[in-house]
């Protein structure tokens, strides 16, 4: 009986991105807050929660692990694992919801973890772009946090966010990477100023770029960067004279000397590199590239990919720190032009 009752209060929510082993901890932690579970309760072995949660064992016990070193469990030999401590209370529980993952997602999140500390509850969703499982993941999940971070970018359909969204208590939101019009009351965010970051960028590196004849910015036609982006770099172009062109598909543009690449998207970087390297031309002298969002490969990649980046660790850092320290503002994110052997 006492095991049925466990497995209603602890599962694994297989929407979620967080790591099985947090699930599993949190959600134990958060059946003692509620009272459903108390002191020296007899938790399921490893072996039976492999088996019930359909988790490695590995995963189980690593879960245990966990709950052990922050002194919320003990263990007896012969006897297996209990509840030794009750009055451990997670005071912040967090719903992170991620459009995509990606290698500078990567650095928001674990920037924002470590500052945060391995006694907030995370539970993180990704939602792929999606509007319809943004939505249904929102819609499910208002109950028990104490705060929900958000990265807002769609494909389709993104038009009515702000009505979600704004079912949130505002003293729970955060957002992160872009602002959306129609958020009322007093929230925080984190954000891109993507229109003024491309145009400063692309100013401090107008001395390289004048050993080029063109500029060409790799912006696919269905995509979630938002449009802004464009905005900043045709104004950059014409402001100080540079022929330019919006690209939509790198595999069919023909790549030339004297030509300046800007790309979004991690896909048309390979594409782009690989052309240019199947036709010897070397780049950062007959062909100059710049890549969007810094990334540690891009350090290195041959010799290093010039980026222009807002600061993604900056950026989860402060999110956890308007969590920690209650601060309810709009902080613009700073933007980085990184000049490497590409340009």
């Amino acid at each position: 009986m006492k095991s049925v009752s466990f497995f209603d209060l602890v599962q694994i929510d297989e929407y979620s991105a967080s790591p099985k082993y947090l699930q599993l901890t949190n959600a134990i932690l958060n059946a003692i807050g509620s009272g459903k579970i108390t002191k020296d309760y007899l938790l399921p072995s490893i072996n039976e929660l492999s088996y019930q949660l359909d988790i490695s064992r590995d995963t189980a016990e690593k879960g245990y692990k966990h709950l052990k070193k922050i002194g919320v469990i003990s263990s007896v030999p012969g006897k297996g694992y209990y509840i030794s401590n009750v009055l451990f209370r997670q005071k912040l529980k967090v719903f992170l919801l991620f459009n995509k993952l990606s290698a500078h997602k990567k650095i928001v999140f674990d920037a924002f973890v470590a500052a945060l500390g391995e006694d907030v509850a995370i539970d993180l969703y990704i939602y792929n772009n999606d509007f319809n499982l943004f939505k249904k993941l929102l819609l499910n999940k208002k109950s028990d946090y104490t705060h929900y971070v958000i990265i807002p970018h769609f494909l389709d359909g993104g038009e009515n966010a702000h009505e979600i969204i704004n079912t949130i208590p505002k003293d729970k939101l955060i957002l992160l990477d872009k602002k959306i019009p129609g958020i009322d009351g007093n929230y925080s965010a984190a954000y891109e100023n993507f229109e003024k970051d491309i145009f400063g960028a692309l100013e401090e590196a107008r001395d390289q770029l004048s050993n080029y004849d063109t500029l060409k910015i790799i912006f696919p036609s269905h995509t979630y960067y938002p449009v802004e982006i464009l905005n900043g770099f045709k104004r950059f172009c014409q402001q100080y004279a540079f022929n330019h062109k919006v690209i939509n598909d790198i595999s069919l543009e023909p790549i030339n000397k004297g030509e300046v690449f800007i790309n979004l998207m991690e896909d048309d970087l390979v594409v782009l590199l690989e052309r240019i390297i199947a036709l010897d031309l070397k780049i950062g002298k007959d062909i100059g590239v710049i890549s969007y969002n810094e990334t540690p490969l891009k350090r290195i990649i041959l010799n290093g990919i010039t980026t222009i980046s807002t600061d993604f660790k900056y950026m989860g850092t402060i999110a956890a720190n308007m969590i920690t320290q209650n601060i309810k503002q709009h902080v613009e994110v700073p933007f980085y032009y990184t000049r490497r052997s590409s340009l």
